[in-house]
């Protein structure tokens, strides 16, 4: 098991060209092992759609819709222990998505799939 940051998630489903070779592997794994998101990356890719900033080529509602029928990706909801370990972090860090995904990550005592320098240079269970 693994947690997919929202970059991860967007290019393991919908082009995974994207993924380095590693994280491309471990991705090919989901099928059989599953993965978690964390349900903010779900809020961090509307607002980037809403924005203008991001076009997946169809509403986010289908996106997640989508998600769920794969099931083999759990969308974990952010909840106090998340918000609570996500406040204790010691990292000056202000994204509030890469923060809680961090925390979930460590809750659940697992990698994170991402490309993001700043996560990995704080988080060392990062497969890139």
């Amino acid at each position: 098991m693994l947690v997919l940051d929202t970059c991860a998630l967007l290019w393991y489903s919908l082009d995974d060209k994207k993924l380095s070779a590693r994280a491309k592997l471990e991705c090919e794994k989901i099928p059989r092992t599953g993965a978690y998101i964390s349900a903010i990356s779900i809020w961090e890719i509307g607002l980037k759609i809403k924005n203008g900033k991001l076009d997946i080529n169809t509403k986010i509602e289908n996106f997640v819709s989508r998600l769920r029928r794969l099931g083999t990706i759990e969308i974990i909801p952010v909840d106090e222990d998340i918000w609570l370990k996500n406040l204790a972090l010691d990292w000056s860090h202000r994204d509030p998505a890469d923060r809680t995904i961090v925390a979930t990550a460590m809750l659940k005592k697992l990698p994170i799939i991402t490309s993001d320098k700043t996560i990995s240079d704080y988080y060392d269970n990062v497969i890139w």
